[in-house]
């Protein structure tokens, strides 16, 4: 299915957005609704669509109890709040049947003060239509969200809500939780392959690109001489860098928009000023370079560039060359690290295989460049 960088929904400047199509029906129907501009994110699992977009009635998920659930998620730099529902979601010609997902808002449920972190419940704060997460893992929180509340386990992700919209956190079985479609699929279950063009140092204006199901699936998506590299026990590969340098845990995500690692100390590159200060902006573009490892013994060296975000195009809306810092890892706030975010998918093939799916390099999850 085809995939769009382009400036975002309402042509609002959103650099770098990898955004995809998907289509909503109400179990067992064809009531049905699309959702162009849903951000795909290989570092999430689930659809979230934005509740303000919503026309559909689509049934909610009920806790053991019988209580309508909710959900708080956190990303790298926000949180999106909202209830569980369930839906048909058709995808390129693929039919997740009867998926739990989530509805972005606080329309129907008030998000309670122990769902922390910057909010992303409107289309203001999100810049997109909601999320495509299609990530390694089957569900977006799993085992943990299955204990009970009171566990230290439990993170906290999932509520029961009354009448009254007061909300509690919940134990969620597996198959209650919102979940990465491509793994509902009855074929191509195994994995996602995003392709992106290479773009020039400059950048450009959009990027049209493909979204493929399964991995070695059909005569479209074989793995060739992909390198494979097992992520641990979290979900991290390790990027060493320089070469020869430091390791640190890195992720590999689409859905972040530019590049993220360490700070201006460690990389000795300049940050930029006024409204761009949270960017690199090194004089002149650095040419770098890491090795990607795994725990399966596999590595690889990638080179990359960091321009000067200031001096780009502000009508070039896909760029591979833009970065910012990681001083701390968002989940671990003692370890700096690396976040291989969109210019790392452009001019690549990039594999990303789903837990306990068997594949051509062997059962998932994984991922492949």
């Amino acid at each position: 299915m085809g995939l769009l960088v382009d400036s975002g929904p309402q042509c609002d400047g959103y650099t770098n957005g990898l955004f995809a199509s998907a289509t909503l029906c109400v179990p067992g129907t064809t009531s049905c609704q699309t959702f162009d501009h849903l951000l795909v994110d290989t570092g999430s699992y689930g659809v979230r669509v934005l509740e303000s977009e919503l026309t559909l009635d689509l049934p909610a998920v009920a806790s053991a109890s019988g209580q309508p659930l909710a959900e708080c998620v956190p990303f790298v730099d926000s949180t999106t709040w909202g209830p569980v529902r369930m839906a048909d979601v058709k995808l390129g010609g693929e039919l997740a049947a009867n998926l739990p997902i989530q509805v972005i808002g606080e329309n129907t449920f008030a998000k309670p003060a122990s769902c922390t972190g910057s909010a992303a419940n409107d289309f203001q704060t999100l810049g997109a239509n909601g999320f495509l997460g299609v990530g390694i893992y089957k569900q977006d929180c799993g085992a943990p969200c299955a204990e009970p509340p009171s566990s230290r386990l439990n993170p906290g992700t999932y509520y029961a809500c009354s009448p009254t919209q007061s909300c509690a956190i919940a134990a969620v079985p597996l198959s209650q939780q919102v979940a990465n479609p491509v793994a509902a699929f009855p074929v191509d279950n195994n994995g996602v392959i995003i392709q992106l063009p290479s773009v020039s140092a400059a950048g450009a204006p959009s990027v049209a690109g493909l979204l493929t199901f399964g991995i070695g699936t059909q005569a479209n998506n074989g793995l060739g001489s992909a390198t494979v590299l097992a992520p641990d026990m979290q979900g991290y590969v390790t990027t060493t860098f320089p070469i020869g340098g430091t390791p640190y845990e890195s992720t590999i995500d689409s859905g972040s928009n530019f590049l993220f690692f360490l700070d201006s100390a460690a990389t000795g590159l300049k940050m930029c000023t006024g409204g761009l200060s949270s960017f690199y902006c090194p004089t002149s573009t650095a040419n770098l370079s890491a090795t990607l490892s795994s725990i399966n013994g596999a590595s690889t060296t990638i080179g990359f560039s960091v321009a000067n975000l200031s001096k780009l195009s502000a009508s070039a809306f896909a760029l591979s060359d833009v970065a910012g810092p990681m001083p701390r890892f968002p989940y671990d706030t003692t370890v700096p690290a690396f976040d291989w975010g969109l210019p790392f998918f452009f001019g690549r093939s990039v594999y990303t295989a789903i837990e306990e799916q068997n594949t051509p390099a062997g059962v998932g999850p994984y991922f492949a460049f």
